[in-house]
């Protein structure tokens, strides 16, 4: 998905920096776009949270159960990885909104 996002974002960037003129179905396919990054990003979201909500558990039972400390570093570790990569999703879909109202000006 990265890949696919930073592809799209150079291709936008190319078109505007050439000053090519964009057509009524390339503002379409941009506005696809954004409302698909949208939809994975709000996806992201919800794992995110989910995962943040089942480490906080994971935490608890910790304190209870030392044995649970194991799978907790497992979580942590995904999670950080989990968030990176919805700032990563949050940050290009703020900029495709500011790509975007380049182009219509």
């Amino acid at each position: 998905m990265k890949k696919y996002i930073e592809d799209f974002i150079k291709e936008i960037e190319t078109k505007i920096e050439n000053k090519d003129k964009f057509k009524e179905q390339d503002i379409i396919i941009l506005k696809d776009k954004i409302a698909y990054f949208q939809h994975e990003r709000l996806i992201h979201l919800l794992v995110t949270l989910f995962y943040a909500i089942f480490l906080i558990a994971f935490i608890f039972l910790s304190i209870l159960f030392p044995l649970f400390f194991i799978p907790c570093l497992a979580i942590i570790i995904f999670l950080i990885f989990y968030v990176k990569h919805y700032f990563f999703l949050e940050n290009s879909v703020q900029y495709l909104y500011k790509l975007y109202d380049k182009i219509i000006k």
